[in-house]
């Protein structure tokens, strides 16, 4: 029980971090050799990747909130199911990104992250990804 309060309390400073435009915490939430998932490209990513796309994404979208969290934890990491909500910054446009994460976790730190988005969602979260 002790490692599912541990797990949980760091899950909700990880998605904390990202709100809050933290992208150091939130990359130090990984074990150096972490693999990032995504669906919607099916691709693995690392740690630094996921930083820089968060990096693009905290300076497009503000008002970032991770709303309707559910998360469960477990021995060796959590799922939470939730919706990434804010305002592009370009057109002052609400977006929401609804999302299911699931992860492992070891020693305090992310080994594996994978991420579930409808890439509808997606391409207006990133509508001016490239401006």
């Amino acid at each position: 029980m002790a490692e599912e309060n541990d797990i949980r309390d760091m899950a909700r400073r990880f998605f904390d971090a990202i709100e809050a435009g933290d992208i150091e915490t939130m990359r130090s939430s990984f074990a150096p050799d972490a693999e990032i998932w995504h669906n919607t490209d099916e691709l693995i990513v690392t740690r630094d990747q996921t930083a820089q796309t968060l990096t693009g994404m905290v300076a497009r979208i503000k008002d970032r909130k991770y709303a309707d969290r559910q998360l469960t934890a477990f021995p060796g990491g959590f799922v939470q199911q939730h919706v990434l909500t804010g305002v592009r910054v370009h057109d002052d446009v609400a977006v929401r990104l609804p999302c299911a994460i699931i992860c492992t976790v070891e020693n305090g730190r992310i080994t594996r992250l994978d991420e579930y988005f409808d890439s509808a969602h997606v391409a207006e979260f990133r509508k001016f990804a490239n401006a």
